[in-house]
Parts: C-alpha cells; structure tokens; sequence
C-alpha cells in the first residue's frame, strides 16, 4: 500500500515490470496516499496469464515500469482498463548512452538500441549536445528472443560494440558476452505519469460525461528572428512556450503531457473549455498566450465520454485545424461534429461520420471510429500502403488488433495484399495491404 493518509480517492494501481524498475516506480508511488498499489513483476505474456489475469478485475488501473512491458502488455490484450506507462526519453535516454560511451570508448554508431525508435533517441542525445545519426535501432517490438537475435548478430558481425535495451534481454546478451545496458525509469518521468493516472482517474471517475483533451502543436521556429538563428535561442523559446502551457494549464484545472517534439496533451473537462472559449466560438483570450505568435500554436479540442474517445476526438480535429492552416483551432463532439476555426468568421460546424463511412461501417462490422483512425493514419502516412506493425503504431493499439482490420477488410474487399517484406530479424515475413480509397 502506497502511503498511510485517509483520502477521499483510492486507486487500485497495478504496476507491472521487472523488480528493480518495480523498485524506483513504488519509491515514488510511497508519497502518493491516493493510490493502493499491487507490484507484479512479469516478462513474459506467460507471466501475465499466470499473475495478471487473476487481477484484472480488481485493479482501477495499470502501470507499466517501461516501453517493452508495455508492448507486451498491450500485446496480451487482456486488459480492459487503461494502460500506463513510464516513458524512457530526454535524460532518462542519454544517460544512459553517455555511461556506455565513458566505459567502452566507443562511437555512437556504434551501439545498437531498441524500445524507441531512431528519432526520439536521436532528440535525448541531442539535449546531451551530441548530434548524430543512429545506424542500428529496432523500433518495433517485434520479440524478446528477436531483439535478443537482432543485438548479438550485430555486435557478432562487428558492427556494432555495445547495446542499449531493456530487462531481460540485456541479461541474456551480458550471458552471450555482448556489453548491454539498460535504461531505468526516472523518479521524474514516474511522477509525471502518475500524476496523469490521478487525473484521468477522476475524470473518468466522476466526470465522464464532460471530458475534454486539447492536443497543441507549436512551431518554435515562428518566434525565431530571421538570420538569428542558434540552439540556445530556439531551447530559450520552447522553455518559454512549456512555461506559458503550464500556465494554461492550471487555469484550466488540467494536466499537460509531452507528446512529441512540440506537441502536447492537456486533460481537461468540457466545462471548462466551453467556459473559457465562449461556448467553443473563440479561441481562449488569455495573457498566457499573448507571448507567443498567434500563428505559432495550433490546437484540436476533443470531447468524448472517456478519455480514450476524447483524445481521438483530440487527434481528429487537429488534423482539421491543420488544414485549416497555421494557428487555427478546431473541436470534435462526441457526436462527431466539427467546428471551427474558433474565432474566425468563417467558422463551421459540419458531420464528421460520414454516409460513406457508415456504409463501410456496416459492411465490415469495424465501427466508424476505427475507420477514421484508419483514414488519419494513412493520411499521417501519405501512403495507402502499410502492414499491421505500422498501422498499430499510428492507431496505438495492439498489433493483433491491427491484424484483424487489415484481415477484415481483404475479406471484404476493400485491402489487398500487394507484397510482404522480410523483417530484420527472425519471424514472419510481414504482408503490406494496399487500403481501398474511403
């Protein structure tokens, strides 16, 4: 039990990982009286069947200590309520990296890494004032015994001299005699999520009717003076754009959270919103955000009876303010509505389930919400190609999930298969499906 104060709220929290990532996660959970928290250390979805699935029912929540617990969680499938999990990024990656640079005298390039993919390492090293391209990462959580297979040939063939992965694969490649090293969870990134769980929890607790999630996306680069340009003055703007969202922030009784190189989610409820933009019709008028270029920030509201339904509402309606152009803010009902741009004159208000899509709808059994997360990735990919690996990523769901609407749609005959790609390691080849245009 984490904490001994009397607290209107309790959490039933299950946190699941391997013991000394379990270890850091219940050092920062022990100051948090609202959570009544369950450690379970698990490796394999075995684990989960033996330990998890006795306990689904009684936990309000689940933690997850790092990335590829939680792909296996997710690939286990066998939870139905929300997932969590410590994000490894920022310090928390390139510390780790300059530990193996210090203690093996060896080039970035020539270490192999996992659990993220190229980019978000490539971003934490930068923040070490390291600018360099990875050679070799594995992005996708293909199997322990894959990225067990995927480091050691690398590191055989003399490619690589190091790899950063998590438990237990690090232990199993120390066991082959390749240097590996695993990245912990920081007490920072742990408090962050867990304030999220708080959140969320409350939300969906005692007011799921009324939930509100903004996505933002700055562009730091507007704020910068032409011929100006430098490292310094641009971290001096994003310090200053985090200081003004935590100040929104807080007007508006939410919690903000990282996602992405300048794209942030803030959790709020309707009400709120709707007070603060006059009924959804203007963007907030606040002295917040006068420091910052109108055009600079852009912004999707969703409102949803969960979370879960709000962030997608979120994701959609960005995705319309963004063709809307620069600075334009746009909202996603519950009923599928959008409207917007807020304050612009020309604003609207028009369906966003179309007939077409009702028609897919029922012809494939997959509901109109699946469907349009399946429109906005392939517009996120500019491709009407893709395999069940990449839809999953896009859609944040499991890759069987993702397998079975890919497989329902060749069915039906709206997806053909038009190739398969060998992975990188040992495994199945993976089909690419070419979607119909919906």
């Amino acid at each position: 039990m984490c904490g001994n104060e009397v607290n209107y709220l309790k959490i039933r929290l299950g946190l699941l990982g391997v013991a000394d990532s379990l270890e850091i996660i219940q050092s920062v959970t022990r100051e948090y009286s609202e959570l009544i928290c369950t450690p379970i250390e698990v490796l394999t979805e075995e684990d989960l069947d033996e330990k998890v699935a006795p306990l689904t029912n009684e936990m309000d929540m689940w933690l997850c200590t790092g990335p590829i617990t939680y792909e296996i969680v997710q690939d286990w499938d066998k939870i139905d309520a929300p997932v969590f999990h410590v994000g490894y990024n920022g310090s928390t990656l390139y510390k780790t990296v300059l530990r193996v640079l210090y203690e093996q005298k060896i080039a970035v390039d020539e270490i192999s890494f996992d659990s993220c993919d190229a980019p978000t390492w490539e971003n934490a090293l930068q923040e070490a004032g390291i600018s360099t391209r990875l050679k070799y990462v594995e992005s996708e959580m293909i199997s322990l015994e894959g990225l067990v297979h995927y480091h050691y040939e690398l590191w055989k063939s003399g490619k690589t001299k190091a790899a950063i992965t998590g438990h237990p694969i690090h232990h199993e490649l120390q066991r082959l005699g390749v240097p590996a090293y695993r990245s912990l969870p920081s007490t920072m990134a742990a408090e962050a999520v867990l304030t999220q769980i708080l959140r969320t929890y409350e939300m969906l607790h005692y007011k799921s009717t009324q939930i509100a999630v903004q996505i933002i996306e700055i562009d730091s680069f507007l704020d910068l003076k032409k011929d100006n340009f430098s490292t310094d003055e641009l971290f001096r703007i994003e310090l200053k754009y985090m200081e003004t969202l935590l100040a929104y922030t807080k007007k508006v009784h939410g919690s903000v959270k990282p996602s992405g190189l300048g794209r942030y989610v803030i959790f709020t409820t309707r009400g709120l919103l709707q007070d603060i933009t006059n009924n959804f019709s203007q963007i907030p008028d606040m002295e917040d955000f006068d420091q910052i270029s109108k055009e600079a920030v852009t912004c999707g509201i969703g409102i949803g009876q969960t979370v879960y339904d709000a962030e997608i509402n979120a994701g959609n309606a960005l995705l319309h303010a963004k063709e809307a152009g620069k600075g334009s803010w746009m909202v996603c009902f519950d009923d599928k509505t959008i409207a917007g741009p807020l304050g612009k004159p020309e604003q609207l208000t028009y369906s966003y389930a179309s007939e077409q899509l009702e028609t897919l709808s029922q012809e494939t059994s997959l509901s109109i919400m699946t469907l349009n997360k399946l429109k906005s990735s392939l517009k996120k990919l500019a491709s009407d190609e893709l395999n069940a690996n990449e839809l999953a990523k896009y859609m944040q769901i499991p890759a069987r999930s993702a397998r079975r609407i890919l497989t329902t749609l060749e069915e039906k005959g709206f997806a053909e298969v038009v190739a398969e790609e060998k992975p990188h390691t040992r495994g199945r080849p993976r089909k690419i499906y070419k979607i119909a245009p919906f």
